[in-house]
């Protein structure tokens, strides 16, 4: 007979992804991880990739930690941050009902 365990969806989705997008994911959410509040990280391209590429998977990666991060790019670096403000709502903001 099986045995059930409940756990969280994240964790679940986590571990059950594969292949090379997920493996990138979880890279990129280990560079996060390792940076502390206060401090900033500094990621440079290797062979193939663009700063394009790096900016985008961090984003996606902070997005699925639930952190906000700020991401500046130069010219052949790529620095990020973990920021201490909420994430900005997008769209036009609500009217004040009188």
């Amino acid at each position: 007979m099986p045995k059930l365990d409940i756990l969280p969806l994240e964790e679940a989705q986590m571990n059950s992804a594969t292949g090379k997008r997920a493996q990138l994911i979880r890279e990129y959410k280990a560079y996060i991880e390792q940076v502390p509040v206060g401090q900033a990280g500094k990621l440079s391209p290797g062979n193939g990739e663009t700063l394009s590429a790096i900016r985008r998977r961090l984003g996606s990666a902070a997005k699925q930690l639930g952190k906000s991060l700020v991401i500046k790019r130069t010219d052949d670096n790529v620095y990020f941050w973990v920021s201490n403000e909420a994430p900005r709502r997008r769209g036009r903001p609500p009217k004040n009902p009188r």
